[in-house]
């Protein structure tokens, strides 16, 4: 089985390391436009060889891993060099888009519109690693639009990284996801942009940050070069989340002006409920 990975960073290094683990046989090629990050692939054992999108017609699966923009561009032509039974897989943090172009497309049959929910806040192939995606949630969109057999390829492999699969339309995901993804990493970037301007001494940033504010701003480590595009992708989606985060933001500020400590102690014990949910606390 030849994998070709197109963007050797934490998702795609981590999902073909798993899959070597699993399938022996594989034989992973590396693509990526950074040259220190295939010689760093190499190194590590991520991939075996480099490669070139020239050698696409050679590839069993297809993994691209790289900026949703980027995707829009290069993913129709990847499409048009792979051979019949091969599997197109995208693990963008976003769908409606790239489905839409691609929704006329001669092989769109080929291809599978996923978004694996994993991930941390650093990049590049170095912050690979096994068992990423064990136990995690991975979004599959228009399944029904894939060839049935690809299908079955695809969720053999997923079931042996662990994933746990949810299908959507790609409408719903972008706007669900934008809430539990995208506002949770402005949030981040805007904290961290907070404190930055306001404790011009980074020695004081560093003895007094706890845990809290260390957990809270881990996300503003996250590569721009990833989630400008995202924001740009989903911009209708984020600019709705945001409004109605202000407006909480907001109201918490105007609680907090009346001195009413009372509805503040509510407002923050009915969101308690939220590790009921996230991990079955009772």
């Amino acid at each position: 089985m030849k994998v070709f990975v197109i963007g050797v960073g934490l998702i795609g290094g981590s999902m073909v390391l798993d899959i070597k683990s699993h399938y022996p046989e594989a034989i992973i090629y590396g693509i990526d436009k950074n040259q220190n990050h295939i010689e760093k692939a190499l190194e590590l054992g991520i991939i075996d060889e480099k490669s070139s999108l020239d050698s696409l017609a050679d590839a069993d699966i297809v993994i691209v891993s790289i900026p949703v923009d980027i995707q829009l561009e290069v993913i129709p032509k990847m499409l048009q060099e792979i051979k019949d039974n091969c599997l197109l897989i995208d693990v963008g943090s976003t769908k409606e888009q790239i489905c839409k172009i691609l929704e006329n497309h001669p092989k769109r049959r080929n291809y599978l519109a996923t978004h694996p929910i994993a991930g941390t806040e650093y990049s590049g192939p170095t912050a690979a690693h096994l068992g990423l995606f064990n136990q995690k949630t991975n979004i599959i969109c228009e399944v029904e639009k894939t060839a049935f057999k690809l299908q079955e390829k695809a969720l053999e492999i997923f079931s042996k990284l662990g994933m746990r699969i949810r299908y959507m339309d790609a409408t719903s995901h972008d706007k669900h996801i934008a809430y539990v993804s995208h506002l949770s990493h402005i949030s981040s970037f805007m904290l961290g942009k907070t404190v930055i301007n306001k404790e011009k001494n980074e020695r004081d940033i560093f003895d007094m940050a706890g845990s809290g504010f260390a957990s809270t701003v881990r996300l503003a480590k996250s590569s721009p070069a990833m989630w400008t595009p995202i924001f740009e992708q989903n911009k209708t989606n984020v600019i709705e989340t945001l409004e109605e985060y202000i407006n909480n933001l907001q109201q918490f500020k105007k609680l907090m002006l009346q001195n009413d400590f009372t509805e503040i102690y509510k407002e923050m014990e009915s969101v308690n409920h939220i590790k009921q949910i996230l991990y079955g606390i009772k």
